[in-house]
């Protein structure tokens, strides 16, 4: 198993204070990594559960990691973070529109860029694991920006593994189908789409946090070491269905 190890290493993941960030965030300590749980409200829980610590970081602002990677050596980056806003197209507001893409794929994006340009001057190398969706594949319903940043998260794990694996980076993204998570209460609360998502699921349920977390692991552990611009499924087989 001591290809899956992540002793020594140091982990940021954002977006880790509840759900699939904090499933993740508590996946990487159990493989032994150092845990930094970033996110706009307190991951005290988070912490108490990794024996990390906690960096408060509002991703409103694209930009809110830049000097982030310059302070100390970390060697692996979860960017988790993300919110949605769902209404009909027609209706659909800028507002809404540039809060998701700002948060969903431009901070993404920098985060990656000043983690990237860190270990580049190290010449450590890095792993990097981005949430993607169902819907970087499909189109889904009522969410226009999310839709539209899930499908750029998968198109910049694709270039940034192209620019970056020969260089000892390796990007790759994870692509959760549909998780209990806060994200997705809405849709369970409505009984007729709760049907007819489960329907479509061959697993026949919903997918735990916990269900994110092994695959976080993997992608960011030395097995992995060959792994560069794939977007994992986790999705209970639904993209096969």
């Amino acid at each position: 198993m001591i290809s899956f190890s992540l002793e020594g290493q140091r982990a940021l993941v954002t977006g880790a204070n509840t759900g699939i960030g904090q499933a993740i965030a508590v996946g990487l300590a159990g493989a032994g990594a150092e845990v930094i749980a970033a996110g706009r409200s307190s991951c005290a829980e988070t912490v108490a559960m990794t024996g990390g610590r906690e960096l408060r970081l509002d991703f409103a602002d694209p930009m809110a990691a830049r000097d982030v990677f310059e302070a100390e050596r970390i060697d692996i980056l979860v960017n988790n973070a993300g919110i949605i806003r769902r209404a009909d197209a027609v209706e659909f507001t800028e507002e809404d529109w540039d809060a998701v893409m700002d948060v969903n794929l431009k901070a993404l994006f920098f985060t990656c860029q000043a983690f990237g340009r860190a270990a580049l001057a190290r010449g450590t190398g890095g792993r990097i694991v981005n949430i993607a969706s169902l819907l970087s594949f499909q189109g889904g319903i009522r969410v226009p920006s999310y839709t539209a940043a899930k499908h750029g998260v998968a198109g910049i794990t694709k270039l940034l593994a192209n620019e970056w694996a020969g260089r000892g980076i390796n990007v790759n993204a994870i692509a959760p189908g549909y998780i209990e998570t806060n994200n997705t209460e809405a849709l369970r609360a409505d009984e007729a789409r709760n049907r007819a998502i489960l329907e479509r699921i061959p697993a026949g349920r919903w997918g735990k946090a916990d269900d994110i977390a092994g695959a976080a692991v993997f992608l960011a552990s030395p097995a992995a070491a060959y792994v560069h611009g794939a977007i994992l499924n986790v999705d209970g087989g639904w993209l096969a269905r």
